[in-house]
Formats: C-alpha cells, sequence, structure tokens
C-alpha cells in the first residue's frame, strides 16, 4: 500500500546521560522523494536514523515508516526497508558475496537475483575477503546490500563515505532509479554538495532540532548572493539604504560591495541609471545556506 510519506516523525525526543540526541524533532518525508539530511556530526543524525529503524527507542514522540509505526511494525514491513549505517562492520573472514548471500537469504532470497548487476555496476570484487577490501570497497558491499531488495524506503547513513568521485556518481543514479520505480531515499549526510545534487527537499538538523526544511531551490532563493559592482565613475555612497536584504555594504570609490538575500530585481533597478562597467553576482550554494544558519540565521 502506498502512503502519502513514508516517513514521519513526531515530537521525537531522545537524549543519552552523558548529552546530546534530539528533542521534538518533528518532520515529514513524502513518498517518492530523495530528502537530504544535514548537519555537523554531533547535530543528532545518526541517532535519528538508528530511531528510524528500531534500533533505539525514543524517550517520547512516535515514528511511523511506511505507515506503520516503526516499534510495531511486522517482519514484512521491514523487510520493505533498505539500510545502511554510518558505522559499517562486516564479518571480516567472509567474502562480499557471502556476506550478501547471508543477507539476502535472511530476506527469504530477496535480492539474490540483483546482487551480481548491483556488484557490476559498482564495480565490487565479490570473491575477496571483507578484511582485505579497503574502506571504499567495503562501503561499496553496505550499499548493494541496502539497495539489492529494490526496499520501498532506503535509509543511509553517510553512505559514500570512502567511495571514489566515479563510484560516488553511480551512486546518485541508483537513487534516482529507487525513486523512479516509486521508492522514497533519506539520506543522512554531512556532505554539502551531495546532498544539493540529488536531493529534492533538505532538513537541517542543529543541537538535535530541526534547523529548517525546505526544497533545494527554495532553500537557495533564501540565501545571500555576494554580489560585486563595478562603475565608470565614483559610486554613490547611499545606493544601497533603502535597498532590503543588503548586509555588509563595502563602497570604495567605483567599486561596490554587499551580501544580498532575496531576489536580485530591486538591485538591478537601483543600478539601471548608473553607469555599470562590471556586475558579478555569485549564486549561493546549499553551503551558503547551511553555514548561516549554523550561524544563528533564519531558523525554522
Amino acid at each position: 500500500m502506498r502512503v502519502e510519506h513514508a516517513l514521519e516523525l513526531d515530537t521525537v525526543t531522545k537524549r543519552y546521560r552523558g548529552g546530546g540526541g534530539i528533542a521534538d524533532l518533528s518532520l515529514s518525508v513524502r513518498t517518492g522523494e530523495i530528502f537530504g539530511f544535514l548537519g555537523p556530526n554531533g547535530a543528532g543524525k545518526t541517532t535519528t536514523i538508528r530511531l528510524l529503524v528500531d534500533l533505539i527507542r525514543p524517550d517520547a514522540g512516535t515514528i511511523t515508516v511506511l505507515g506503520e509505526n516503526v516499534r510495531t511494525a511486522d517482519p514484512a514491513q521491514r523487510g520493505r526497508v533498505g539500510y545502511l549505517p554510518g558505522d559499517l562492520n562486516l564479518w571480516g573472514q567472509l567474502t562480499g558475496r557471502q556476506i550478501l548471500g547471508h543477507l539476502a537469504h535472511l530476506r527469504h532470497g530477496a535480492g539474490l537475483t540483483t546482487l551480481g548487476p548491483l556488484a557490476e555496476r559498482f564495480d565490487l570484487d565479490l570473491d575477496k575477503q571483507a578484511k582485505n577490501l579497503s574502506r571504499g570497497n567495503r562501503q561499496k558491499i553496505g550499499i548493494v546490500q541496502a539497495l539489492m531488495s529494490a526496499p520501498d524506503l532506503l535509509i543511509l547513513d553517510e553512505p559514500t563515505s570512502g567511495l571514489d568521485p566515479l563510484i560516488q556518481a553511480e551512486f546518485h543514479r541508483s537513487l534516482r532509479d529507487v525513486v523512479e520505480r516509486g521508492g522514497t531515499v533519506f539520506l543522512s549526510s554531512h556532505t554539502l554538495s551531495e546532498v544539493d545534487r540529488v536531493a529534492d527537499r533538505v532538513g537541517m538538523v542543529r543541537d538535535g532540532r530541526i534547523a529548517a526544511i525546505d526544497d533545494v531551490a527554495a532553500l537557495r532563493a533564501r540565501a545571500v548572493h555576494r554580489v560585486e559592482i563595478r562603475t565608470a565613475g565614483p559610486f554613490p555612497p547611499s545606493a544601497f539604504d533603502r535597498l532590503e536584504g543588503a548586509r555588509r555594504v563595502e563602497i570604495d570609490d567605483e567599486t561596490a560591495r554587499l551580501d544580498l538575500t532575496g531576489g536580485v530585481a530591486p538591485l538591478l533597478r537601483i543600478l539601471a541609471p548608473l553607469d555599470v562597467v562590471d556586475l558579478t553576482i555569485h549564486e549561493p550554494d546549499l553551503e551558503d545556506v547551511f553555514l548561516d544558519l549554523y550561524r544563528g540565521g533564519d531558523s525554522a
């Protein structure tokens, strides 16, 4: 049964004796989207993911995965979820083929037919013992086991750690394949460029609480544009006094620099009567938004 939201957390709290965790965290991930979950180490990303797969239990709040309470979901429901932990541990004495075959057996054979094609897709040697594999190749085993049963929901914690750029690109294509067949991806990362590249929406967590949730395009629209203008003559010193969203304005003879939030149309109207020689507007990326939020900017 297809549900509107692949996962939902409603005012979920999990605290540890030594500190850390999450507090009153609420978010919903729509079925059929790639949702990026961003935050630095210690912000609460891994705690949230472990709660989603019922490895730990919340102190308060409810968690729904694929339409069912995660605490009471039956094994068949859990079998619809693919999971890659951030601290992947493998049986060192076993080969990749043995590890993946055992995991497929636990899922009643689900994934046995896709194991080979996925290994080929990610250039994974299945016949080496895990203890003799590089970090990147061990991570490939983790990715294959998460994908091979064609899950309806993928929950991934720092999935591209240790992967080379070509394999990362192939992995990102595989996420789109999941969405195209109706699946959903929840992707935790501290690599902003990765989330910027593949996510439809992004949630940013700070100190165990949600700092913002929005479409990637909308977050960029809220971000700061770096603007530099050069004119043929002296720049009017009061040109930006009434420009909404202008910050850190610097005017030095024929050159003006400023940070601008919001659209650029009001800026262009101000510049129209001036003899502008050069105008550079640096498009913001997700990193700009992220850093601004963590410096105490807008929150949601």
